[in-house]
């Protein structure tokens, strides 16, 4: 009886999706006065009275018609937003999403039981697979423990996308299948798919009623290993997947129509829990300087990855680890999540299969054979030749910072996160000699499938103070005290955009009733401030903190002239990626790094010097 007890008190991971509240509309008149205030930053005196004259025509206007449609929909949605967000942000997307779309991140076991090794690949891989398939168990029996900020519960819809996940091309719009199920709702796919040198094989985690052990999963590993090691390389269909939208959807339907068995081949690939990667590569890493195996992640063999799945594990020749995961169904929290879990276990083990030797008797793996053509074969060349051409273009520099990290900006009362975000507007000022626009990630789940917000982090507050740490007649006084408004400032903006009070997401929703009621573009949209200020994805700094844990991701910037900011903090030290193109002139990542480095200093020095 006690043990029914425990059991039906125990919350189970998506118990109160049910109960979240929906995506709230802010008002309209909150949201057109915050957007102005986002634009003063990148306007002189004249643009922004223009930028006024605008945004009160569209209030009194168009914006209030808009509006109040967007309530309309909001009555009937429990979240307005998620189906064109989807749509916006990922799947109407045609440029190639493998390298553009994409987040990739490390597995952190490099910095304790791992390090390095050449020939601990296959057993090393053996074991991690082993820990995430436990975690996709607890997932499965809905164990995983729900998220809550306080007592509040967030939203976990997303964890629902991490397993047998896949994006499907499409000529104009691609589409999302999701094969999971609870252990209540039905039978979820227990299979996974490992790639090597080109060549697809599949094989179950469970028999007879058990995970596969790693010893088995060894076995099996190994299997595919010599296999594609003693033979010739396959054709590598999974380069198609990162390839233009587009002309992946047709290069996919001419592979259906030359064979139906290929169509079932497919859904065995997007059924998968997850796709294992066994690279030839090697890369480089060391507990301060992540650049290499980031780029590694990004722009590996292409032929050993399937861009479209939610979850590609990928394994070196080294048994260095990370993930590189399609952006659709989920956001990197979510991973996050997983690597933190796996990463405990591997502690707790210090990286070894502590259990039986024993193996039983499993079917070995099954090749994916392909029926393919002359088409393919070029389309499958051509893919790679642009994702080779368009990788190479990619600059990675990514380190920790470890001269300090939480535990002193704490000590000091600074936010950790809004800490990070000025020092990169400190260093963006310093570098390019003007304000940055910024798109920093909020996180809205405390609503019903929420998602994502925009903090815009280039602030009035944020500039007046970049500009006085520029002031050499500037006190030391005066610079803290417009760091410090910059920070409340900061703190503010993020507790609104997390409980549904941003703005961004409300702009893109009237933009998007517009458009679907066939009304011309307001002109709210095509004032060169809109773009100038970061609006239409236009952000020249696109960043995110990855959290508070061990784990570190990277996604490519949002505009050639930009950079991609990830970042996560621990108590003694902040670990930074930055992205940037190196066709773009103007831009270079491992300047920007080395002078948020240098910003951190000078902050603490801001924060030391208050008794001046």
């Amino acid at each position: 009886m006690e043990n029914q007890l425990a059991k039906s008190i125990e919350e189970q991971t998506f118990q109160y999706q049910d109960s979240l509240p929906p995506l709230p509309v802010p008002s309209l008149e909150e949201s057109l006065k915050k957007y102005l205030e986002s634009v003063k930053p990148f306007a002189n005196g004249e643009e922004y009275k223009k930028t006024e004259e605008i945004v009160q025509k569209f209030k009194n206007g168009i914006g209030e018609k808009l509006h109040q449609k967007l309530l309309e929909r909001a009555k009937a949605k429990r979240n307005w937003l998620e189906e064109w967000w989807l749509n916006v942000a990922y799947l109407d997307v045609r440029i190639p999403s493998q390298l553009n779309v994409n987040f990739a991140g490390p597995c952190p076991h490099f910095e304790h039981c791992w390090p390095p090794k050449e020939g601990t690949q296959l057993e090393r891989g053996s074991i991690i697979l082993w820990h995430i398939l436990n975690y996709w168990q607890l997932l499965i029996t809905e164990k995983v423990p729900v998220h809550k900020v306080g007592n509040t519960p967030l939203d976990m819809n997303q964890f629902r996308m991490l397993f047998s996940t896949c994006k499907i091309p499409g000529v104009t719009r691609d589409s999302i299948v999701n094969y999971f199920r609870t252990e209540t709702e039905g039978f979820s796919p227990v299979h996974i798919v490992v790639l090597c040198r080109g060549r697809l094989f599949a094989f179950d985690i469970m028999h007879e009623g058990s995970l596969v052990t790693p010893p088995e999963l060894l076995r099996q590993l190994t299997y595919v290993y010599k296999k594609c090691h003693s033979e010739p390389r396959g054709p590598g269909v999974a380069a198609l997947t990162t390839e233009e939208r587009t002309r992946w959807a047709k290069a996919r339907e001419h592979l259906i129509s030359l064979d139906p068995e290929n169509l079932a081949l497919l859904e065995k690939i997007q059924s998968s829990l997850l796709v294992y990667s066994l690279e030839d590569g090697c890369p480089y890493v060391t507990p301060e300087d992540y650049s290499e195996v980031l780029e590694k992640l990004l722009v590996g063999d292409p032929t050993v990855r399937w861009g479209d799945k939610s979850y590609n594990m990928i394994s070196f020749t080294n048994g260095v680890f990370g993930t590189n995961c399609d952006h659709a169904p989920f956001d990197a929290m979510v991973m996050v999540n997983v690597g933190y879990y796996v990463d405990e276990k591997i502690l707790e083990t210090e990286g070894r299969w502590k259990g039986s030797e024993k193996e039983r008797a499993i079917p070995l793996p099954e090749e994916l054979v392909f029926t393919v053509d002359e088409k393919i074969l070029n389309d499958i060349n051509q893919a790679k030749v642009q994702y080779f051409k368009e990788g190479s273009d990619l600059q990675i520099a990514s380190y920790a910072f470890t001269s300090f990290g939480k535990r002193l900006t704490k000590k000091k009362m600074l936010h950790p996160d809004t800490f990070i975000q000025l020092a990169l507007q400190l260093a963006y000022y310093r570098l390019h000699g003007r304000p940055g626009c910024c798109y920093e990630t909020a996180m809205t789940r405390y609503f019903y499938h929420g998602r994502t917000e925009t903090v815009r982090s280039c602030t009035v507050e944020a500039i007046n103070w970049c500009q006085s740490m520029q002031d050499p007649s500037a006190s030391l006084v005066e610079q803290r005290q417009n760091m410090l408004k910059a920070f409340a400032k900061h703190d503010k903006m993020m507790k609104d955009c997390s409980t549904g009070k941003g703005f961004d997401r409300h702009l893109l929703g009237l933009l998007l009733i517009a458009k679907e009621e066939g009304l011309p573009l307001p002109d709210l949209y095509t004032d060169p401030l809109f773009s100038r200020s970061g609006g239409g994805g236009n952000f020249v700094l696109s960043t995110s903190l990855v959290g508070y844990l061990r784990v570190q991701g990277v996604v490519v910037p949002m505009v050639h002239n930009g950079y991609g900011f990830f970042y996560h903090i621990r108590d003694d030290r902040f670990v930074v990626a930055c992205t940037a193109w190196k066709s773009c002139p103007e831009t270079d990542a491992e300047k920007l790094v080395q002078l948020i480095f240098h910003s951190f200093h000078d902050m603490i020095h801001l924060t030391n010097a208050a008794h001046l």
